[in-house]
């Protein structure tokens, strides 16, 4: 996100580590079938990203939500979503629903510069340093770097604050939702099919 100071944010923005949401959706799909003895279908980004803003919080209106997709440099296509072209279709695209406007932004990773946990953390601090950012969700890969943003957390001033993982964590300073139920609702699983 460089020169992303000058970047007009809006109030609602959800940030998220696109590999890490992408191999947690491959590995409860591979546990999902084996379940329900069935495929799953690619998740439709647009829909999942519903899911999260309403765990965030977020409720019917004319919001304008930004959401922004950290990724490593070389991996330029989500397996497990559609749309997946990170460069193309997830940049610089929006659409709108019953909870506003959600428009797109991906940023590859320069692994000579950063690491993509760099990345997110400091992406996470400007956002929650920005005043202009009212409510910041988070989906995050914690076992990758979260110490790191565990400690960037511990300061979310005013901005609500909500972290997606797939088990709550203790001690952190902010709301946690389970990220594993915005995924199973993206694919299409109901609550009654797991028994």
């Amino acid at each position: 996100m460089e020169g992303s100071g000058n970047t007009n944010w809006e109030e609602n923005v959800i940030l998220i580590d696109a590999d890490y949401a992408d191999q947690m959706v491959f590995e409860l799909s591979v546990q999902l079938e084996r379940m329900l003895e069935r495929r799953m279908q690619k998740i439709n980004i647009a829909k999942w990203v519903d899911y999260v803003a309403l765990d965030g919080g977020l409720r019917p209106g004319n919001n304008r939500i930004q959401v922004l997709l950290i990724y490593s440099g070389e991996k330029t296509i989500l397996q497990n979503f559609e749309p997946s072209d990170l460069k193309d279709m997830l940049n610089g695209h929006a659409f709108t629903d019953h909870l506003g406007e959600f428009c797109f932004a991906s940023f590859p990773v320069e692994q000579e510069i950063v690491t993509r946990g760099k990345l997110y953390t400091q992406s996470a601090e400007m956002l929650l340093s920005s005043e202009k950012v009212k409510r910041l969700i988070l989906v995050p890969d914690m076992n990758e770097y979260g110490i790191d943003l565990k400690r960037v957390l511990s300061d979310i001033g005013k901005t609500e604050t909500t972290l997606l993982t797939v088990n709550p964590l203790a001690g952190m300073h902010c709301g946690q939702e389970v990220l594993t139920y915005s995924l199973m609702a993206a694919l299409g699983v109901k609550g009654s099919e797991l028994g």
